[in-house]
């Protein structure tokens, strides 16, 4: 016997301060780009994917709000008014187990097929609450017993309207790009409750902003961290910077070359210190690394070894890679890994260049942009470590086809020069990168910042699908503040 909730179902709208009858109407359409917490009228908790599981029939619970990916949900319309509720953290969708009819079946998570038992109507119970109505039962997603305790069960109930049954939705953050006009050759870092962005400036500074959200980070203000005139090596020209926390302290590598009318032969890699922690300094200037031609720095960690990453000429504009022995001093020759030779890599010019390392299950991998940014066929390609050697070009495997390319319906070309980070709660993987509006556009300082969410194969490699169009509403990093 239902222990609290069967003495309580006939007037637990009374005891909720409601009408005795439920309302029927159906509740305001919810944003099917967005993801909601669903937050309990009784209890004031969010409906959560018990333990943070990822499995089929994994209990569905109530826990103390925090906005992880555990507690967020999209809605998938489904037609007719109903809708599946699609675990962020699982890619799963609300269920009732076993599409029981039965009073106390519980609510669990399964993968989705689109059943009727899988589809949940929104009826209105006022003052911004909805029930979520089981399609195949009728009945309400209910906390059993009406309990205010953490991990308390999720079951179905009939529709009584209890304040057990109610459930606020509060719609996380959205952002649309781009996240930086005029923001060619983006990096950015997550880093304690901040994203912070640098992009190309073509000038002799080098400028950083932060923003607590992804979406702030388009009217958030440049600050000049460095100012390069008046150094004799490498005054102008700043180009594709990166800052990399190492050893305590930030690490911002950077190109830049003298003023003069040709800059391009100047071009040279370059190494600032930061003082303490904060990756906008204040900076220091701490070395030349390299004295050719090398251009798009990155710092590659590998059995607690560190390489530097960079792009310079060898019969073509190819991939390099360079040992380090702390984060500013090299200690050994400069060895290329990869050319352009495949026929998608040559196709405005042949250019291997913008070498990004990306980690996952003890993978190691190289996303690299290939073509030419003054064409609109730029884009990514990737190379794995697939012998134990990072210095040898044999140790490397390419993959043969690009792995992010343009996308005329989309509006989107010459993506490219990208980098990597994780949403504030560690739980996903995002790209930033840059790209063009139009078929026609430069390598210049056009070229906009923009950042998607990306998944992975099967076969441990990453799917960045398509680059998505500029303006469309895209959820926010999960664990973003909501306020």
């Amino acid at each position: 016997m239902r222990k609290l909730g069967v003495v309580l179902a006939a007037t637990a709208t009374v005891f909720a301060g409601t009408t005795a009858a439920p309302r029927q109407a159906s509740a305001a359409v919810v944003d099917t780009n967005a993801y909601y917490v669903l937050v309990n009228r009784h209890s004031g908790k969010a409906l959560d994917v018990y333990n943070l599981a990822t499995e089929d029939g994994a209990r569905i619970s109530q826990y103390t709000r925090n906005d992880g990916a555990w507690q967020q949900w999209q809605f998938v319309d489904s037609g007719g008014g109903y809708y599946r509720l699609k675990s962020r953290h699982s890619g799963k969708v609300l269920d009732i187990e076993g599409a029981s009819t039965a009073d106390r079946a519980d609510v669990i998570q399964w993968a989705d097929h689109n059943g009727s038992n899988q589809q949940f109507r929104l009826a209105d119970s006022g003052g911004g609450f909805v029930r979520l109505v089981n399609r195949n039962s009728g009945k309400a997603v209910d906390v059993l017993d009406f309990s205010t305790a953490d991990g308390a069960r999720l079951i179905q109930w009939p529709d009584t309207g209890g304040a057990n049954q109610q459930w606020r939705l509060v719609r996380l953050g959205a952002f649309t790009n781009p996240i930086k006009r005029n923001g060619p050759d983006p990096w950015m870092q997550y880093h304690d409750g901040y994203y912070y962005l640098a992009t190309t400036t073509w000038n002799s500074t080098i400028t950083m902003r932060r923003s607590r959200t992804l979406a702030g980070l388009s009217t958030a203000a440049d600050q000049v961290v460095f100012n390069l005139a008046g150094r004799q090596n490498g005054c102008c020209n700043m180009w594709a910077p990166e800052f990399h926390l190492l050893n305590g302290r930030w690490y911002l590598y950077y190109v830049a070359g003298q003023n003069v009318p040709d800059f391009n032969p100047t071009q040279r890699i370059h190494v600032l210190e930061s003082a303490g922690a904060d990756p906008m300094g204040p900076y220091s200037f701490k070395a030349d690394l390299g004295s050719t031609w090398e251009l798009d720095p990155s710092i590659l960690r590998h059995n607690g070894r560190l390489y530097l990453l960079g792009s310079a000429m060898d019969g073509t504009q190819s991939i390099t890679i360079t040992p380090l022995s702390n984060p500013w001093t090299i200690s050994g020759a400069r060895r290329t890994i990869s050319q352009p030779t495949l026929a998608w890599e040559r196709q405005t010019h042949p250019v291997n260049e913008g070498a990004e390392p990306l980690y996952r299950d003890g993978r190691v991998m190289i996303v690299y942009s290939a073509s030419a940014c003054w064409g609109p066929d730029y884009k990514l390609g990737l190379l794995t470590l697939t012998g134990a050697d990072p210095l040898n070009r044999a140790h490397w495997t390419k993959t043969p086809t690009p792995v992010f390319q343009r996308d005329d319906a989309n509006g989107v070309f010459a993506p490219g020069h990208n980098g990597f980070f994780k949403s504030p709660d560690g739980t996903e993987d995002w790209i930033v990168y840059h790209a063009n509006d139009s078929a026609t556009g430069g390598c210049d300082m056009n070229r906009s910042t923009r950042a998607q969410k990306f998944t992975w194969n099967a076969d441990g490699t990453p799917n960045f699908g398509t680059p998505v169009r500029l303006g469309t509403p895209l959820p926010a990093p999960s664990g973003e503040p909501t306020a």
